[in-house]
């Protein structure tokens, strides 16, 4: 064997196993066919996150009057800029990546890689030269790809991927966004931000329908605010490309409408990439689109596993860079513990935040438990009216028999910073009670979960 492990895809997943293999004293090697880093340093996590922080900037800056402060002449967005640092961002990642594997040893292979038989992986290199390499474990972790529908075929140029979305000529005065998720959400709030007209439509009955239903309202009434259009209940049934610009006819609850829109973003979910990469030659067995493995990421093959989007359970990048900790260590012979996806703590960088962990409250209530909710809003948080940040609120639910955390729901300025928080209190087992007599620095925005787990008790102070 030329290897002790090869890793298909240098994503969160796949470059986080490689390095922890490493680490584990084993020859390693990693096929990449793009970018290092993946989808999420060189076009998801990373660089939508520059943008929503230069957006964030020139929102500060528009209102700086609020904050005291007088600035001449006018603010106005460099969209170029925008898009120029948060590519530059994404390199800087991307080549971080690539020191890790330096210092780590690791071997970069770049090409396609396909799996064989017989624990052996084709690679065709980018001028297209082949050889065969093999390894004692294979990963696949070849990630996913913006899901396209068939009323809406991306062309790349009017109807977008995220891929476009973040790397437009110029920014466009009209935008419809179809879909609400974390993906469209966010892009949604940085176009509405820096002046672009959006149209969000989302086919179920409220927007970020995987928060919490009060989560949900907030967002709604938070988009609203910033003059975006949200429409529920509603589908962007067909796009017209042929004239200067897209003539978008949209399904409402009143009835059809048509609406002229520069661009529309396709942001309804992500397909797996699991074609093209040789299941079929090793006899890999997939269900409903995904790679099945087992709770360590084994495949049915011995000595082939796979993790990360390509496989059922959140398509997050921290959930696949634990999915490819646990995969290797087990493959070392250690004895680690399976990943606990019910403690998975999921974020939107939308303005306000969202970020949540464990059950819904309508969840918490269907699966029976009798639960007490504790809700402390941040309009009556000292460090949230300082910072002009008043929006939104921390939510948590509790077991009302063991006072065990079931669920917390954030929404309002830096949530996706306080979640740990909860994470880490949910893995220890800590009650409400324990939070409650945490004593939690003043001010600060994280103060509101130990007033949260108060209210739920009758003790809050402060509302």
């Amino acid at each position: 064997m030329d290897y002790d492990l090869i890793v298909i895809g240098s994503g969160p997943g796949g470059y986080v196993a490689a390095i922890r293999a490493s680490q584990l004293k084993m020859k390693v090697a990693v096929v990449e066919k793009a970018e290092i880093g993946g989808i999420c340093l060189n076009w998801g996590c990373i660089p939508t996150k520059s943008l929503l922080k230069s957006s964030q900037v020139f929102d500060y800056l528009s209102h700086a009057g609020d904050y005291g402060i007088r600035v001449e002449g006018t603010v106005s967005p460099d969209f170029s800029a925008m898009i120029a640092r948060s590519r530059s961002v994404a390199d800087g990642m991307s080549k971080g990546v690539q020191f890790l594997f330096r210092k780590n040893k690791i071997e970069i292979l770049q090409g396609k890689g396909t799996l064989l038989a017989g624990n052996s992986v084709g690679l065709t290199d980018n001028e297209g030269q082949k050889r065969t390499i093999s390894a004692k474990n294979i990963i696949l972790a070849t990630g996913a790809r913006s899901k396209e529908l068939p009323n809406l075929p991306q062309d790349g140029k009017k109807i977008i991927g995220y891929r476009e979305a973040m790397t437009l000529d110029k920014q466009p005065r009209t935008m419809v966004v179809a879909g609400s998720g974390a993906i469209g959400s966010e892009f949604a709030c940085f176009y509405q931000s820096i002046g672009t007209q959006v149209t969000l439509v989302e086919f179920l009955p409220r927007i970020v329908p995987n928060e919490d239903e009060e989560v949900s309202k907030q967002l709604e009434r938070s988009f609203k605010k910033m003059k975006m259009r949200v429409l529920i209940d509603s589908s962007v049934e067909s796009v017209d490309t042929s004239g200067d610009i897209c003539r978008v006819r949209i399904k409402t609850p009143k009835g059809y409408e048509e609406i002229g829109a520069d661009i529309v973003f396709s942001a309804v979910g992500v397909t797996a990439n699991i074609e093209g990469i040789g299941l079929e030659n090793a006899g890999v067995k997939t269900d409903k689109g995904k790679v099945v493995v087992d709770d360590f990421y084994r495949t049915n093959v011995p000595g082939v596993f796979a993790i990360g989007d390509i496989v059922h359970g959140p398509a997050l990048a921290h959930v696949a860079s634990a999915e490819g900790i646990a995969c290797v260590e087990k493959i070392a012979g250690l004895d680690p513990d399976p990943v606990d996806y019910s403690n998975i703590p999921a974020c939107t960088y939308t303005n306000p935040e969202i970020a949540s962990v464990g059950l819904t409250e309508s969840a918490a209530r269907e699966k029976g438990f009798e639960i007490k909710v504790g809700k402390f809003p941040f309009t009556a948080s000292g460090k949230a009216s300082a910072a002009g940040a008043r929006d939104g609120f921390v939510k948590l639910i509790f077991d009302a028999a063991y006072g065990e955390i079931l669920g917390a729901h954030m929404i309002g300025a830096g949530v996706t910073e306080m979640i740990s928080e909860i994470v880490v209190a949910r893995k220890l087992e800590t009650t409400a009670h324990e939070i409650i007599k945490s004593i939690h620095p003043h001010p600060t925005m994280s103060e509101a979960i130990m007033e949260a787990a108060a209210a739920a008790y009758d003790e809050v102070i402060h509302i």
